[in-house]
């Protein structure tokens, strides 16, 4: 598709990866929803790339249908979701504490899968449109301490695979990205930048490239990883 044509909603949007996926729409010409749960910094954040600003928390089922009923008024020809709202909580399995798990599924999980219901039926109507999800390399393979993160990305993962079998039939393109370590304040945690790890630059990089494919084709799944992050 043209990036010109794209009428998007971007899921916590306010910062990192969501964020510049929504800066390089826009600057494509693209036109933008983006959503996160602090006002002042989504209208800061809006105003910054000239983005739609709506207030959602995507973890609260209501709020979420919401978010997707006011992107449809403000974007008519709403044709991309990017899924892209999540957080991390880490620890090892002795002490992992479910409520915070459920906290966390409740937004990486059951919130991405409330906007893509209700994106997805939008779509089907349409019969067109587009879904990228964004997951992680730990949705891919487990580490130390991931249980509840890492087992949120996989169901992430289950998930896209899912809706891709569902959607195919009416053209809506299901795709995925799984990004390694990316220098946004969600890995960083107060470290100096490095001139050699990912940025959200290259995920965003990533996501338009996906949406830019003439729409007879799709790339299902794409991992992106640092060449030497050493």
């Amino acid at each position: 598709m043209k990036l010109s044509d794209v009428r998007a909603l971007v899921t916590g949007g306010t910062s990192g990866i969501g964020f510049e996926i929504a800066r390089q729409l826009k600057e494509k010409g693209g036109d933008v929803v983006i959503c996160g749960r602090d006002d002042a910094k989504l209208l800061e954040a809006a105003d910054k790339i000239g983005a739609h600003g709506i207030r959602a928390d995507v973890s609260v089922e209501s709020e979420a249908v919401e978010l997707v009923r006011q992107t449809i008024a403000l974007l008519p020809g709403y044709n991309v979701l990017i899924n892209n709202a999540g957080f991390g909580s880490f620890a090892p399995l002795l002490d992992t504490d479910l409520p915070a798990m459920q906290k966390l599924f409740a937004t990486n999980v059951f919130g991405a899968m409330v906007v893509a219901r209700e994106s997805a039926r939008h779509f089907v109507e349409r019969k067109r449109g587009n879904i990228i999800n964004m997951s992680s390399s730990a949705g891919v393979r487990g580490f130390a301490g991931g249980t509840a993160y890492a087992a949120s990305k996989f169901a992430v993962s289950g998930m896209t695979e899912c809706w891709r079998a569902e959607l195919r039939k009416h053209d809506i393109r299901v795709m995925q990205i799984n990004p390694s370590e990316v220098q946004t304040d969600f890995f960083r945690g107060g470290r100096p930048q490095s001139d050699r790890k990912l940025r959200a630059q290259e995920i965003a990089h990533a996501a338009l490239s996906m949406l830019e494919m003439d729409d007879r084709g799709f790339i299902t799944e794409l991992s992106v990883w640092a060449t030497n992050p050493d």
